[in-house]
């Protein structure tokens, strides 16, 4: 037998309504969960850069290359390079005048990357450089 007709009532709108926002919340939860475990991070920052020709970079030249962040020095029989990632908290550092300053604390470095003011306390660290066969220069960082 079936029931017969009834008109809602207040207690069948607050049901469905009721169940309608578990139902949501519940699709919204598990669209989050699928969505954090699909997240993709970042690739690791590349470890090898091509510098190009050695020949760009002349005896008694020092070249701030900012996208890498490092400094590249030809002293006319090597070619030597460092760090610009202040060793105190990973700021970039600044060059002023003839010195690095970090923006953050006010680290500063001489033209070689040895300290000369705190609160860093270490030096900006030495990366290689190696020049190729076809005379290209590879910086490792």
């Amino acid at each position: 037998m079936t029931q017969p007709d009834r008109p809602s009532t207040r207690r069948d709108f607050l049901k469905l309504a009721a169940n309608s926002l578990l139902s949501l919340g519940a699709a919204l939860t598990i669209g989050g969960l699928a969505r954090f475990f699909s997240f993709q991070p970042d690739p690791p920052p590349p470890v090898e850069y091509d510098l190009g020709p050695a020949k760009e970079f002349p005896p008694g030249s020092s070249t701030v290359l900012l996208y890498i962040p490092a400094v590249i020095k030809n002293d006319g029989q090597n070619f030597t390079a460092f760090s610009l990632k202040c060793t105190h908290l990973g700021c970039t550092v600044e060059k002023k005048n003839d010195v690095y300053v970090c923006p953050c604390h006010g680290s500063r470095y001489d033209h070689k990357g040895a300290i000369l003011r705190g609160p860093a306390g270490k030096p900006l660290r030495q990366l290689r450089v190696e020049k190729t066969a076809d005379g290209d220069l590879k910086l490792f960082v």
